[in-house]
């Protein structure tokens, strides 16, 4: 079944390597991080230490769960096998999470001391699976080969898979500016591009498996949506895109205590602090094929299962639609406070909330996370290492630097390296062309 594709390729992916990852931890709050601080809050286009900051390509990934916690160092030994050497930790909602970005061309500038505007591309995509049961999860990705005897519940299993574009015209503005005190707003507006989406979810889905008999009970029901028939499985096609609407909004103040200088070449906080909503907006598809699986007092035999969608076209009654079905975006509420503490030295702390629910449908989701994060910030070069505390009860400590024109990092590959059972893994890299503000003194 599709929905449980981007759960075993969390795994395939934390098996293979450690080569992919999240969405620039640490590194947005830089000072110089150009488009990457738009994304997390528009504000930041304006009163930026750039003249022009052009994108050429960054990429970043984030994947996870709280049901397998992996031992990296591992990882690279020629007879590691996640499935086997993962620490597995099954309860009656596991959860697994993924997300992948990509920043195409991309570049902002000043118009004037008040205002700035830019253009920013973006392809993305989410998977989320949410509350399933996790003796269920391993039997069906074992294809229930040695399953013992079990109960499940998964009622409010909720997954969804999503992957768009987006262009986003994003536009800052300096609305107070006086000696010590400082504030800027800004507003992303995005044309979202859907290249396709897939779903599972149930409000009551619950049963038992019998190891002796080999046959699956189960009662309740199962809603399956895909842009294609159930056993296609090409999910996703950039030739036949869906237009929806979205946008980002956001406010940054600095209290500039004792400031003496009004150039843009330089950081004149002492504190910043910086408030935003991202992913307001959602994409509606025209033609979802929607199947309904009646579950109810079924029985089952699990002898040759392969295939998901099989095994419920063959066991199970359904009934199919095709409608429309809006895909709403993972809007999410984030916030950062940055301390100077001396020259270029600096400590900063960044959360970031889903607005959306664990059991809302169609739509996806990011994890809630707090980030403690010192930095050494220059012109041309930073160093940061954050501290994230994310939900799902996962710690991630991470490091990145950020040289001239190169980004590169991870917000945990030093919890990946120490820890024994890493929940998470990301890391990023990203190539611009930084023409700086100068620092002349006028």
């Amino acid at each position: 079944m599709k929905f449980l594709k981007p759960a075993t390729i969390i795994v395939t992916l934390l098996a293979s390597s450690f080569s992919i990852a999240q969405s620039y931890v640490g590194h947005s709050i830089d000072n110089y991080s150009g488009i990457h601080g738009v994304v997390e809050n528009p504000s930041n286009i304006v009163d930026s230490r750039f003249k022009t900051d052009v994108n050429i390509a960054s990429v970043s990934t984030f994947i996870g769960s709280d049901y397998y916690a992996i031992d990296f160092n591992n990882v690279f030994n020629d007879s590691f096998d996640a499935e086997s050497n993962a620490q597995l930790s099954s309860t009656d909602t596991n959860n697994f999470f993924t997300n992948v970005e990509v920043v195409g061309p991309s570049f902002m500038f000043n118009l004037n001391d008040k205002n700035s505007v830019g253009l920013i591309t973006r392809v993305r995509g989410f998977a989320n699976v949410n509350n399933i049961n996790g003796a269920l999860f391993e039997s069906l990705v074992d294809e229930f080969e040695g399953a013992e005897d079990y109960v499940f519940d998964s009622s409010d299993l909720i997954t969804n898979t999503h992957v768009w574009a987006e262009i986003g015209f994003a536009y800052g503005r300096v609305l107070y500016n006086e000696k010590d005190h400082f504030l800027k707003a800004g507003i992303t507006l995005k044309l979202l591009q859907g290249a396709g989406v897939s779903y599972f979810n149930s409000p009551g889905f619950s049963g038992s498996y019998n190891a002796t008999t080999e046959t699956i009970s189960t009662n309740g029901s199962i809603n399956y949506g895909t842009i294609n028939d159930i056993n296609n499985g090409d999910d996703y096609n950039f030739d036949n895109l869906e237009t929806g609407f979205g946008a980002d909004i956001g406010v940054t103040y600095e209290w500039r205590k004792n400031n003496d200088t009004d150039h843009k070449g330089f950081n004149k906080y002492l504190l910043k602090l910086g408030l935003s909503i991202t992913d307001i907006g959602s994409i509606s598809y025209k033609n979802i094929n929607q199947y309904s699986f009646d579950l109810e007092n079924q029985n089952a035999s699990t002898i040759g299962y392969e295939d998901a969608e099989q095994f419920l076209n063959d066991n199970y009654t359904s009934v199919q639609t095709t409608n429309a079905l809006k895909i709403n975006l993972p809007t999410a509420l984030r916030f950062t406070a940055d301390y100077h503490i001396d020259k270029s030295i600096y400590v900063s702390m960044l959360g970031a909330f889903s607005m959306v629910k664990d059991n809302k449908e169609f739509t996806n989701k990011i994890n809630n996370s707090v980030t403690l994060s010192p930095r050494i910030e220059t012109k041309w070069f930073s160093f940061y290492s954050p501290v994230s505390f994310r939900q799902y009860d996962d710690f991630a400590w991470g490091a990145g630097f950020r040289l001239g024109p190169l980004t590169v990092g991870s917000g945990s590959i030093l919890s990946n390296v120490i820890s024994k059972e890493s929940r998470t893994t990301d890391i990023y890299v990203g190539l611009k062309v930084p023409i700086y503000q100068s620092r002349k003194t006028e």
